[in-house]
């Protein structure tokens, strides 16, 4: 028996609809058809002003990105992290980013190239095809009248050489400089810029003036020679290792006439020095300060510098200070600096993770590439990614990466054009076929830069 309630709805609704219920019949469609009935929907992209980067992989729709246009819009700084494990694409997107920026005339780069094969820095074969000759900075070729950067050249002020001489030393030592000893420094660096007019002071100088001080700096402290000689000992020891031990040839003379700071792109070769020697981040300390009181000037030029094995940066405390300096400064007059390194944790477990946290604030563009599921969640921590960027960042294939452009967070793929292909790819690995075929396309650039 119908329950009662069931046959009063029953007769109320045959009254208000009929008698009879209205029956749709099913509907055989092809999925591309029936994606009408949930339209897609995506994030906006950045523009189309810039750089094509690639494809979004969900909207399928061209990624452009340009941090010289996006800046101060959507942008607060031009500074680019760029994070992944080895062999997922950090590599080719650096070397078709920068191709693609040279195309207009008013951008610059420099990269400095720590890493290589074959006896030459992976960037030589790019270099090459544009008619530069990478600057190459080796300790045995130094000597034999390779190319050398004086960390007191002229064009550098007399604050940035005396503070480059205290990262040098700071790093060397592992430790902060004293203040009896910084202070033996000072008099040291003082006496020299005073008293060595004719030609470029070097290092040499400054160990000299250690060893012997100046007597007015001795009189003015009412201290005994021997006092302030024992102050200095141990920055002159540090100081001669870059003149007459196991880093000497590149920082002891005279900055190499010739190198030619209005080149498109200008290639610093570090392949030949040992990633985890002490030289490393001493080496881009005096790179970065040389480059940012001779090459960043106001002459409304977008300049990119970009650094691989960034690490070395940013997990050295004085180092990191300087570059913090070198990006604000930058910032005002056109840089883009992009930091290159596999892991977030490389940086911020190091010993400079204040500056390092400093530096990667300043980075307001992030692309990661693949990393393992707890590498993954670390770096989303740091970063700020939102949930679903940091489950899908262990699933990338190599090529596609997770963008984050201040907050606008996108999955990209890269694509590279097969011109560009034999230039960025340059595993030893590849084949022979591949080789010939890279070295045609190194030649039809160099023939036809626009090609």
């Amino acid at each position: 028996m119908a329950a009662p309630l069931g046959g009063i709805t029953e007769g109320f609704t045959s009254f208000l609809f009929g008698k009879n219920e209205t029956t749709r019949l099913p509907v055989r469609t092809s999925t591309g058809q029936a994606q009408a009935v949930y339209l897609p929907t995506a994030a906006p992209g950045l523009g189309d002003s810039g750089v094509i980067i690639g494809r979004e992989v969900y909207s399928g729709k061209g990624y452009v990105y340009d941090p010289f246009q996006l800046y101060g819009q959507q942008l607060p700084a031009p500074h680019w992290l760029v994070l992944g494990e080895s062999g997922n694409g950090k590599s080719a997107l650096e070397k078709t980013y920068v191709l693609r920026q040279l195309r207009f005339r008013d951008r610059q780069v420099v990269v400095l190239d720590a890493q290589g094969e074959d006896g030459v820095g992976e960037w030589n074969l790019i270099a090459r095809a544009l008619g530069i000759t990478p600057i190459r900075l080796d300790p045995m070729a130094a000597l034999d009248g390779g190319v050398k950067l004086n960390p007191l050249d002229p064009s550098i002020t007399l604050n940035g050489q005396l503070a480059l001489l205290r990262t040098i030393i700071e790093v060397a030592m592992g430790r902060g400089l004293e203040e009896r000893a910084g202070f033996a420094l000072k008099a040291a660096h003082a006496h020299v810029i005073a008293t060595v007019t004719e030609r470029q002071p070097v290092l040499g100088d400054i160990i000299d003036s250690l060893r012997s001080p100046n007597t007015d700096s001795i009189d003015a402290l009412g201290v005994s020679l021997e006092e302030i000689q024992t102050w200095g000992l141990d920055v002159a020891l540090v100081l001669d290792r870059l003149v007459d031990g196991d880093l000497c040839g590149m920082f002891d003379g005279p900055t190499t006439t010739g190198i030619d700071l209005d080149a498109p792109l200008i290639v610093f070769d570090l392949s030949h020095i040992d990633r985890n020697s002490i030289a490393m981040p001493i080496l881009m300390a005096i790179v970065g300060v040389w480059l940012e009181h001779t090459w960043i000037r106001p002459d409304r030029k977008k300049r990119i510098f970009l650094v691989e094995e960034a690490w070395h940066i940013i997990n050295s405390p004085f180092v990191a200070q300087l570059f913090q300096r070198l990006l604000k400064f930058g910032r005002r007059l056109g840089l883009s600096f992009i930091a290159v390194v596999h892991h977030l944790s490389d940086v911020v477990d190091g010993a400079a993770a204040k500056e390092a946290s400093a530096i990667l604030k300043m980075a307001s563009t992030r692309t990661i590439y693949m990393q393992k599921a707890d590498e993954a969640r670390a770096t989303g921590r740091v970063l700020g990614l939102p949930r679903w960027a940091v489950e899908i960042i262990p699933t990338l294939s190599p090529g596609i990466a997770v963008w984050d452009v201040n907050g606008n967070v996108q999955v990209v793929k890269h694509i590279i054009t097969e011109h560009e292909r034999p230039l960025v790819y340059t595993d030893r690995a590849m084949t022979e076929d591949a080789i010939a075929e890279r070295t045609r396309a190194s030649q039809q650039l160099a023939d036809d830069p626009a090609a």
